[in-house]
């Protein structure tokens, strides 16, 4: 079975607030989970072509990804640099997970 790439945008080493660190994200489909929050929600940003974070839409939809903590939401993008959003929260641990596009993968 082949390997899927997972990236932990923020872990529970250090208290996350705010813009957390970019990621390079291969392109596809993944799945972005949120497993502690402590308080609102969490989003994801994709970098476009002329470097401004755009937030990710949830997949087959035209609603930006903020997910609480214990809740998880699909994405298709582009390759490039990715990035989790917290806000004013603290402690977040989130992490995305590619999914392939066949029952092989």
């Amino acid at each position: 079975m082949a390997r899927r790439i997972r990236l932990d945008l923020m872990t529970s080493g250090i208290p996350q607030t705010g813009n957390g660190n970019s990621f390079d994200w291969p392109g596809g489909r993944g799945v972005f989970i949120c497993e502690a929050l402590s308080g609102g929600t969490v989003g994801l940003q994709v970098q476009g072509p002329n470097g401004t974070w755009i937030p990710v839409i949830h997949f087959a939809t035209t609603t930006d990804i903020a997910i609480a903590s214990g809740k998880m939401a699909n994405f298709e993008i582009q390759a490039g640099p990715i990035r989790a959003v917290a806000g004013v929260n603290t402690g977040c641990v989130c992490s995305v997970t590619g999914v392939p596009l066949t029952a092989a993968g």
